[in-house]
Formats: C-alpha cells, structure tokens, sequence
C-alpha cells in the first residue's frame, strides 16, 4: 500500500510538470474526472496553460469506462495533454484519447501521476505496483462525521 499525502502528491505533480515541459508544450490540459482533475489543474497552474476537464465513470471495477461529459469544444486545433490520476489497463485513458482525437486537436499527449499497470502514457511521474490512498480518498462523511472510508480502514 502506498499512502499519499498532500506534500507527496505536491511534489509528484511538480515531477510530471516537469517531465512534460521537457518534452511538450500543451495549450491545455484536459483532467479526466473526478480523480485525474486534480493533478491535472495543478499540472496547468505550473505550466501556465488553459485547463478543461471531461468525465468518465465506472459503474463498477469490473465494468468498462463509459464517458459522461466529452472534452469542450476549444480543443479542436490546439496541443491537448490529457491527465488522469492513476493509469492500471489504460481503459479509461483509451476512452478518453479516442474522445479527444475525434475533436481534431492539432496534438494530444497523456500523463498519469500514478502509473500501475501495463498501460504506459506519454508522462508518469511515478511508478508502482502497490494500491494507492490518495489525500483526497482517505476519508469521507458519514452521518455527520469525518471517517476513513470502510474500504480503506482494513488497509491502513
């Protein structure tokens, strides 16, 4: 397991900035939602570019992705990173790329902060097999009350 606080996750989307500056200069960064808007916001502040996001959900782990808001209309003509949180089968990511293609950008590229599995994007700024716990993850409400998520209680 692999617990990721704030300062952590500061520094890893200062990495990926960097790895994709070196390389790429998007004139937006489109954060897949929900996790992957996060970095993906962070990402556009330090390379000071536009950002924009698209959704795209999971009825389940075992279900395929399904895309809920496509990417905006800006897109078209214009060098697009598109960033998601963690990258396991590239299923969501694949979605999302195929999504953003079909706009007409004039380049797109991909970045994960986390990648897990077998799928490699353009950018990662880490690599690990282990389960992650992101700072924004951990806990939820309920009843009123601020608790680690029952999921993730048994891991920590």
């Amino acid at each position: 397991m692999l617990e990721v606080d704030w300062a952590f996750f500061g520094e890893l989307c200062r990495a990926l900035a960097l790895r994709v500056a070196r390389e790429y200069q998007p004139e937006i960064v489109l954060g897949i939602a929900k996790a992957g808007v996060i970095p993906g916001v962070v990402v556009a502040s330090i390379l000071q570019c536009e950002f924009a996001s698209m959704a795209v959900t999971r009825r389940d782990e075992d279900s395929p992705p399904v895309l809920i808001s496509g990417p905006p209309a800006s897109i078209r003509g214009r060098r697009i990173l598109v960033v998601d949180e963690t990258c396991e089968s590239g299923s969501t990511m694949r979605l999302a790329l195929s999504e953003v293609r079909g706009m007409q950008p004039s380049e797109v590229r991909s970045a994960v902060s986390f990648k897990t599995g077998e799928y490699t994007p353009d950018f990662h700024a880490f690599e690990t097999d282990n389960f992650i716990i992101l700072p924004w993850d951990r806990e939820i409400i309920q009843n009123g009350e601020i608790i680690v998520r029952p999921d993730y209680a048994s891991r920590l």
